[in-house]
C-alpha cells in the first residue's frame, strides 16, 4: 500500500518479493486529507480469488531474508489468527516481544494497544470483515487502533512475531507521524532462521516498556466472568516505580550505580532503561515465564491456550536465541528516548544503553530470587458481607495484599524525597504521635470506597491499595458498618456543558479514633487514566487522537489540570493526616485553554486549531479556590500526563465509547 509520492519505493519492495507475492495498491484520494486507513481498506479489499490469507505491507518496510518462509509456516500453524510481523521498540507489543525473546517464543499474544499494521497477515474472512468495519469508521481512528478494536470485539486471536520480520525505513511520514521521532522495530534480525512457529507465549499480565522518557508498566486486571478469550479483561496504566512499589520492591539502592554507568547517555535515559529492564527481569523470574512448543491450542474465537503455570509446566527444549535476545534488549533504551532525539544521537548511545539494560535485567532477576512470595491484589467478600444474611444487602468487596508484611529490607530503603511516592506525609515532624503511629502501623488504615465500579474508581482503589490501605468497595453508603475512612465517588462528575468555574466535587469522610469530620475536596479538571473522553480535557485529547482540529470555546478560559495519579497521592495523604480546613482544593496551577491545547498538540498529535468561538464571561474561580492539603503538591508534568491520558483513551477508553 502506497501513495503516489512513494510509488517507486512500493514497486521496489514488490520486486524484492517472490514473483506474484506482492502488488501495489494506491491511495484512492492522494490529494485528500492524509489517511492510512483509506489506502489500507483498498488493500484489504484487493484479496485475490482462491487466496486464504491477505498480506498487507506498507511501502517503507524492509523485509527479512526469511520473511515469506516464516510467514507461510506461521499461517500453517495458526490459520485463523491475525499475525503482526512488526512491533515498535517503545510499544507494549514490543514489551511482549521482549518477554518472547527471553523465553524463546516465536510468537507472543498481542496486548492492549493498537495492533501493528505496517506488515500484517489476516485470514480472508477477517480481512473482508475489517474492510467493511473500516468503511463504517472512515475519518475516525487510525487503522491500527481500529484493527485492535475489531480483532478484540470479534475474539480473533492475534499474535506478534519474535523477532520482527520487517523493519521500518522511516524516511519521513505522509500520514503525519514524523513528530514521533525514529520508529524502529523492537527486534529485527534479517537472517532469522524459520521454524518452531508453534512456540508461543500468551497470557502476559505485566508489560514494562520505556516510552516518552518514562519507564512505564501496563498491568492486566481480569473482568468478572473472564474466560480464556484473548484480550479479555482490561489494563491499568502505571509506571514501573508505581508497580514495584505495589509489589513491595524498592530498587532505589541501585540508582547511584546507574548514574555512574551513564557516560554517553543522560542519567534520565539511563535510569529509565535500567528501571524498565529491572521490572522486566523481576516479572520474568518471579512469574516463571516460559513458552511451550507444544502449545497448539485453539486459535479460533475462543483464543489460544494460556501459558502453563510455572510450577507445573513441563520442561521444554525451547531456549532463547542469543542474537534475538541481544537485539530485543538493545532497543529498550533507544526506544525510550526516540521521541526527542535524532537517529544519529540515538546511535551514539545504543551500546551504553544496552549495557545498562542488561544490568537492570540481571538486577531484576536477583530481586525476584530474594523476594517473598509475590504480592497479588485480590477481591473477596468483606466480613460485613459474609455475616449479612438479609436480602438486598449492597455488594461489598475488599482489596488487600495477600502478604501484608513489610517489604524485604534487602530491596533497599525507600527514598522519601521521591515526589512519585504515594505517601508524602510519612515522617512529618509536625504530626502527632498518634497520627504517626497510625500511619506507620503494619495494619494500614482501612478505607471504604463507594461507587468504585468505574474505570476511574478502579485506578483510585489500586492506588490506595498500593499506598498500603485496606480498601473495601460497596455500591452505596453502608449503615451499621462504620469504617475509619469513607470515600464517596458517587458525587464525582465530569461537567462538560456547565459554566466555566464549576468543577467536580467528591466527599471524603474520615472517622479516625479522635475525630469524625467530613471534608469536601474541590477537584480541578481531572484527567489521566480512567477519565472519560467527554470531559473538558478529555475532549481535546480525544479529538487529537483522531486527527481532528481542536475546538476551544474560549481560548482565555482558565482550567486547573489534576492528574489521577496526583489525586491518589492527595487521598493517601489525607487519609493519614486530615486537613485543618473543611474544604480542600486539589489542582495544578491554572492554564488557559489555549495553553492546554498547545500542550495537547505536543503530547498527543500536532493537529490544527479550529477558529475560536465567542469569549465566555469571566469568573471568580481563582479567588474562590480553596487551599491545598498541607504538604501536598501535584508532581505529574502536564505533557506526560496528557500522554498517559491519550494512551488510556486509545487502548481502553475506545472500548467504552465506540460501537463495533
Amino acid at each position: 500500500m502506497t501513495h503516489p509520492k512513494r510509488r517507486a519505493a512500493a514497486e521496489r519492495l514488490a520486486r524484492s518479493a517472490p514473483p506474484g507475492a506482492l502488488h501495489v495498491v494506491m491511495d484512492p484520494d492522494p490529494a485528500g486529507k492524509p489517511s492510512v486507513l483509506r489506502t489500507a481498506l483498498c488493500a484489504w479489499e484487493a484479496i485475490e480469488d482462491g487466496a486464504t490469507h491477505q498480506l498487507v505491507v506498507q511501502d517503507d518496510m524492509i523485509l527479512s531474508d526469511t520473511f515469506f518462509a516464516r510467514a507461510r509456516m506461521a499461517i500453517a500453524e495458526m490459520p485463523h489468527a491475525a499475525l503482526a510481523l512488526f512491533a515498535l521498540w517503545d510499544s507494549r507489543n514490543g514489551a511482549a516481544v521482549r518477554f518472547g525473546a527471553l523465553t524463546g517464543a516465536r510468537w507472543v499474544g498481542a496486548v492492549n494497544e493498537y495492533f501493528p499494521c505496517v506488515a500484517i497477515i489476516l485470514p480472508r474472512e477477517v480481512a473482508s470483515g475489517f474492510a467493511a468495519f473500516g468503511r463504517r469508521h472512515l475519518d475516525s481512528w487510525p487503522d491500527d487502533i481500529l484493527m485492535n478494536r475489531y480483532l478484540r470485539a470479534h475474539g480473533i486471536p492475534s499474535y506478534v512475531s519474535v523477532p520482527s520480520l520487517a523493519e521500518h525505513e522511516d524516511h519521513g511520514s505522509i500520514s503525519g507521524n514524523a513528530f514521533r521521532g525514529p520508529r524502529r522495530s523492537v527486534c529485527f534480525v534479517p537472517q532469522d532462521v524459520p521454524g518452531c512457529e508453534g512456540a508461543r507465549l500468551t497470557g502476559l499480565r505485566v508489560l514494562p516498556f520505556f516510552k516518552q522518557g518514562v519507564a512505564q508498566c501496563a498491568v492486566r486486571v481480569d473482568d468478572p466472568g473472564d474466560g480464556p478469550a484473548q484480550g479479555a479483561g482490561h489494563w491499568l496504566h502505571l509506571d514501573c516505580e508505581q508497580y514495584l512499589e505495589g509489589v513491595g520492591v524498592r530498587p532505589e539502592r541501585h540508582q547511584s550505580a546507574i548514574v555512574r554507568m551513564a557516560e554517553v547517555t543522560t542519567p534520565e535515559a539511563a535510569k529509565g532503561a535500567w528501571l524498565t529492564a529491572f521490572t522486566m527481569g523481576f516479572v520474568h523470574r518471579r512469574d516463571g515465564l516460559r513458552c511451550d512448543p507444544a502449545t497448539t491450542g485453539p486459535d479460533g474465537p475462543s483464543g489460544p491456550a494460556p501459558v502453563p503455570d510455572a510450577a507445573t509446566a513441563p520442561a521444554t527444549d525451547v531456549v532463547p536465541d542469543p542474537a534475538v535476545l541481544a537485539e530485543a534488549l538493545a532497543t529498550v533504551g533507544p526506544g525510550g528516548i526516540s521521541y526527542a532525539q535524532s537517529e544519529d544521537r540515538i546511535a551514539e548511545q545504543r551500546d551504553e544503553l544496552a549495557r545498562i539494560t542488561l544490568a537492570g535485567l540481571e538486577a531484576g532477576h536477583e530481586a525476584a530470587e530474594r523476594a517473598r512470595p509475590a504480592r497479588r491484589f485480590q477481591a473477596e467478600p468483606s466480613a460485613s458481607r459474609r455475616n449479612d444474611s438479609h436480602q438486598g444487602a449492597p455488594h461489598r468487596s475488599t482489596f488487600r495484599r495477600s502478604d501484608s508484611r513489610r517489604p524485604d529490607p534487602d530491596h533497599g530503603a525507600a527514598d522519601r524525597s521521591d515526589p512519585h511516592r504515594s505517601d508524602p506525609h510519612r515522617g512529618d515532624p509536625d504530626r502527632s504521635a498518634a497520627e504517626r503511629m497510625d500511619a506507620d502501623s503494619s495494619d494500614p488504615l482501612p478505607v471504604e470506597v463507594i461507587g468504585a465500579d468505574t474505570p476511574l474508581g478502579e485506578h483510585l482503589v489500586r492506588g490506595l491499595t498500593d499506598a498500603g490501605h485496606r480498601v473495601t468497595t460497596s455500591t452505596h453508603r453502608p449503615t451499621g458498618h462504620p469504617t475509619p475512612a469513607l470515600l464517596d465517588l458517587t458525587a464525582l462528575t465530569f461537567p462538560q456543558a456547565e459554566p466555566p468555574g464549576i468543577r467536580s466535587t467528591l466527599t471524603l469522610t474520615l472517622q479516625l479514633p479522635s475525630l469524625a469530620t467530613e471534608f469536601a475536596l474541590r477537584l480541578g479538571d481531572l484527567y489521566g487514566p480512567g477519565c472519560p473522553h467527554d470531559s473538558r480535557i478529555g475532549r481535546l485529547v480525544w479529538d487529537a487522537l483522531r486527527s481532528y482540529p481542536l475546538t476551544l470555546d474560549d481560548p482565555a478560559e482558565r482550567l486547573r489540570p489534576l492528574h489521577t495519579r496526583d489525586l491518589v497521592a492527595a487521598l493517601a495523604g489525607l487519609l493519614r493526616t486530615p486537613p485543618p480546613e473543611g474544604v480542600v482544593g486539589l489542582a495544578d496551577a491554572p492554564v488557559t485553554a489555549a495553553e492546554l491545547a498547545e500542550a495537547v498538540r505536543t503530547a498527543v498529535r500536532p493537529v490544527p486549531l479550529a477558529p475560536p468561538g465567542p469569549a465566555a464571561p469571566p469568573t471568580s474561580e481563582d479567588a474562590a479556590w480553596p487551599p491545598p492539603p498541607p504538604g501536598w503538591k501535584p508532581v505529574t508534568e502536564l505533557h506526560y500526563g496528557l500522554h498517559t491520558h491519550a494512551q488510556w483513551l486509545a487502548y481502553e477508553g475506545i472500548h467504552l465509547a465506540m460501537e463495533v
